[in-house]
């Protein structure tokens, strides 16, 4: 008998000790992180709200209770028993009965009501018809991305299952080595911005924390994490995502191409924007004529392989190795990741990207950790001139260059990330339409902006506390103003819009590096009354921050005619303010408000001149231990 069988008859054998004598435990598995009990008595399970609660604070473990199959009410009946105990004002929109592990998915409008005070709603359902109730929000916006990623999961149910039990056995695994060791290896985003990839090694697991790509690179941008994983990428024990971005992101389905078939953790807002961006990843590659670097085949592999965490929960992801998400406060469901390294031996941050004041959007960064000795920061705007102007002065610089541009009956175009920044745009704009502060005029989104704003709707959980209210409670979403519009219709509307009034046009690519914004460049790049508003960072190299610096040939590449070029007449502006990445003052404050402070910080995700500054003033200011690694580099900590 192995370690974890040996493991699950002995978790089996002291489940069945503490239970009363009334209740039976059937088998003992583990699922991913989870440790999944089988009974035939589920509503006496139900009955003792506690029971789960003590077991797993006992046992230092995850617990989920399912029914037997053959103890299970006939979905039919069952349907109809859930209705009676859930309010009607919960909006149930679907009801979804997996007979082979005694789980009902229950999708409302409303899941607060259908979980109930405390979880109470659930266990009645479970007293009353023996399911084990799970659920999920219907999107307030239809999201195909959200849809499309539930129903996939549906159809692999058992071989996802197949994958959690694997990944259960692997986390609980016996130890094979007496070292004791910590080692990060830096794969990518040093000294530079973009193709983020770390590898956190102890003797007995090795994890990959992001594979993203490099925006704006004439290299081929793989061919880093190629080398340094190759066929060793089946060799990783986990892979942890901080965030959906590509820089962070795009290269994750690629590990399945070279072997990887484990687990992949991330929030669930994450792992839905994580399929967005690959797929249109990949399409983006097509219509430039370059080859992607895997299939869309790969795509689903990784989020068949996706364990969703929740914010707070701490979780076994390998023999010696606990991890835990914070908020990051950067985009939807972005992470702050910690790890805890064997019995208190050594505690890991990596910040993934963060901004630490509060936004429109999200609550500030987490940076309250009980241990971190190593923290692994992003410097993207860790230069020492790198100060955004306040949000408040921001937005009355937008508001500004709106009504002037208006008044001269031209149309603003603001390049944006789907992911973040638009939605930050859209609750600016749609306050100041509400309190006048600019015209009402229409709000064209357009590129995946009203899919990821979709997903952003999904889960509201994730937002800013008042937003969420909002949301949840007033039942005044901003993001179903009547004045945005999604363009649907391709280049016929484009050019209608580009014909018509005033107008505000949000359109990724953020970056000017191809998609809807060269469209939009080519429609309204030539009229002095237009203006092009930059938000959001610009890495070096790309067309963005040429057109930011200057540049008013423009080239029209991807659009039939590689020669055409464009003579910008438009008025380019830049609003600082309003970037998901914090500040130099806003890094300095997240690490001199932990408490404790680390030991060592490794200053990364930021051009050679943010990364050595950062490093430099992070020491001289609080006498920690800085480095600003290059690519390629390994530390050994203990």
């Amino acid at each position: 008998m192995s370690k974890v069988e040996q493991q699950l008859e002995d978790l089996k054998a002291t489940i069945t000790s503490e239970l009363p004598s009334d209740i039976s435990v059937s088998d003992v598995k583990y699922e991913g992180p989870e440790l999944v009990v089988y009974t035939r008595d589920p509503k006496k399970f139900a009955r003792n709200g506690d029971l789960i609660r003590k077991l797993a604070s006992q046992l230092r473990k995850r617990i989920t209770v399912r029914p037997d199959p053959d103890v299970l009410s006939r979905p039919k009946s069952a349907r109809e028993d859930i209705l009676e105990v859930i309010p009607d004002e919960a909006g149930v929109t679907d009801l979804d009965f997996h007979v082979d592990t005694g789980e009902v998915v229950i999708e409302a409008e409303k899941p607060g009501m259908v979980i109930g005070k405390h979880g109470s709603t659930l266990r009645q359902i479970t007293q009353e018809v023996g399911w084990t109730p799970e659920v999920v929000r219907t999107p307030p916006i239809e999201s195909s991305t959200v849809s499309n990623v539930r129903n996939f999961l549906k159809q692999e149910r058992e071989d996802r299952r197949n994958v959690l039990e694997k990944v259960g056995r692997q986390i609980h695994r016996e130890e094979m080595s007496n070292e004791e060791w910590v080692r990060i290896t830096t794969l990518g985003c040093c000294r530079e911005v973009g193709r983020a990839s770390f590898i956190l090694s102890t003797p007995e697991t090795r994890i990959l924390i992001d594979c993203g790509d490099k925006p704006g690179s004439d290299d081929v941008p793989y061919l880093q994490v190629e080398e340094a994983l190759g066929a060793g990428a089946s060799t990783i024990d986990a892979v942890v995502l901080t965030h959906a971005h590509l820089d962070h992101s795009a290269l994750i389905p690629l590990l399945f191409k070279y072997g990887y078939d484990g687990p992949i953790y991330t929030t669930e807002p994450t792992r839905d924007l994580m399929g967005l961006l690959q797929l249109d990843y990949l399409d983006v590659a097509a219509k430039e004529g370059r080859v992607p670097p895997y299939e869309s085949e790969m795509v689903r592999e990784a989020i068949k392989h996706t364990i969703p965490l929740e914010y707070g929960d701490v979780t076994d992801v390998a023999p010696d190795v606990k991890l835990t998400f914070h908020n990051a406060g950067h985009i939807l469901g972005s992470a702050v990741t910690h790890f805890h390294i064997g019995d208190g031996l050594y505690n890991v941050a990596f910040s993934g990207d963060i901004h630490y004041t509060d936004t429109r959007l999200f609550n500030g960064a987490v940076n309250d950790f009980p241990r971190v000795e190593t923290l692994v920061l992003e410097s993207t705007y860790g230069g020492r001139n790198d100060y955004q102007t306040d949000q408040a002065d921001s937005e009355r610089n937008l508001k500004r260059i709106i009504n002037e541009t208006h008044e001269k009956g031209g149309k603003v175009v603001i390049p944006a990330f789907a992911v973040g920044r638009s939605q930050e745009m859209m609750l600016v704009i749609e306050e100041a339409m509400r309190k006048s502060d600019i015209p009402t005029m229409p709000v064209h989104l357009d590129g995946m902006i009203w899919e990821a704003t979709a997903i952003h709707t999904t889960y509201p959980e994730y937002l800013r506390d008042d937003l969420r209210d909002r949301i949840f409670h007033e039942d005044e979403n901003p993001f179903l103003a009547p004045q945005f519009n999604h363009i649907d219709g391709g280049e016929d509307e484009r050019r209608d819009v580009a014909d018509g009034d005033p107008a505000i046009i949000l359109s990724t690519s953020g970056m000017v590096t191809g998609g809807p914004i060269m469209s939009w460049l080519e429609h309204l790049g030539g009229d002095e009354r237009n203006t092009m508003v930059f938000v959001g960072y610009q890495a070096q190299g790309t067309l963005g921050r040429r057109i930011q610096s200057g540049w008013d040939e423009i080239p029209l590449n991807g659009r039939g005619n590689r020669s055409k070029t464009l003579s910008l007449k438009m008025d380019v502006k830049t609003v600082d303010g309003f970037s998901g990445h914090a500040d130099r003052q806003g890094l300095m404050d997240f690490v001199k408000t932990m408490n404790p402070r680390p030991e060592k910080v490794l200053c990364v995700h930021g051009d050679e001149s943010s990364t050595q500054d950062l490093s430099s003033s992070l020491y001289h200011e609080y006498n920690i231990r800085t480095f600003a690694p290059k690519n390629l580099e390994t530390f050994r900590f203990k």
